[in-house]
């Protein structure tokens, strides 16, 4: 997912896509125990996709409690 699409999330759209992704690696990872090598590829931009959302809310939360002070 690309940056500029994340920033124009909402907060609780953020959550759910953070959830849809880490199910789908989950997913990906269970298939991948079971011997299927479907998939796989996909693990490292799942996983970059995750950080990229963490990190957009944690900037949200950091300019709240600046914005508050």
């Amino acid at each position: 997912m690309e940056l500029d699409k994340i920033r124009g999330l909402s907060d609780a759209e953020l959550k759910a896509e953070e959830t849809k992704v880490a199910e789908q690696l989950f997913r990906i990872r269970f298939a991948k125990s079971l011997g299927k090598a479907e998939g796989v590829g996909n693990i490292r931009s799942l996983k970059l996709d995750i950080a990229r959302i963490k990190t957009i809310a944690r900037e949200r939360v950091l300019a709240a409690s600046k914005a508050g002070k």
